[in-house]
């Protein structure tokens, strides 16, 4: 994708806050970032802990975390986003910054989120997670063919994003925050 004669990066993408404001992703340019689409009802919901355990290890190295709730996969964020801030902050201490709920998929796809698929496409589950399989079983009986594109499959999904707006890697929901580390510290 181009912007103009610049290739485009997250910096040329602008989201909605919680509270309905508009954050341009421009404002985190020289950080190194951690894009996650999150669930309050769900299997993985449980990664909240040790995302925020990751905030709070490289926040003041340049990491910053950015939460996309999404009721997409199965209904498993039904909430307001006012209800969905307490949720995060009462049940995981959730200091990173949540954004507005989204969508992920579809007509209606956030355009962050149609572009960071189009940088990096599903790498498959670790089937060695308990969910791993189950999920594969799930998507498989919807759609054959399901790991042949590039949407998000399921709630944390997570892109890392280097210091100067490149999506880097994509980690799929059965990788856990603690996985991540190692790549984050490699561009810290």
């Amino acid at each position: 994708m181009k912007n103009g004669s610049k290739l485009m990066n997250v910096y040329d993408f602008s989201v909605k806050k919680m509270n309905g404001e508009t954050q341009a992703l421009r404002d985190y340019e020289g950080k190194v970032l951690l894009i996650v689409n999150t669930a309050s009802k769900c299997g993985f919901t449980p990664q909240f802990e040790g995302l925020e355990k990751l905030y709070q290890a490289y926040k003041e190295k340049g990491l910053v975390i950015l939460g996309f709730p999404c009721n997409q996969f199965a209904g498993q964020d039904p909430g307001t986003n006012e209800e969905i801030k307490e949720f995060c902050s009462l049940n995981y201490g959730v200091t990173f910054p949540m954004m507005a709920k989204i969508d992920v998929n579809g007509k209606d796809a956030d355009p962050l989120y149609r572009y960071l698929e189009s940088q990096k496409g599903f790498e498959g589950f670790d089937m060695e997670h308990p969910i791993g399989p189950k999920l594969d079983e799930i998507l498989r009986g919807e759609d054959e063919n399901y790991a042949q594109n590039s949407d998000i499959k399921w709630n944390f999904t997570k892109f890392l994003i280097d210091r100067d707006g490149a999506v880097i890697e994509r980690f799929e929901p059965t990788t856990t925050p603690e996985k991540i580390a190692p790549a984050i510290e490699k561009l810290l």
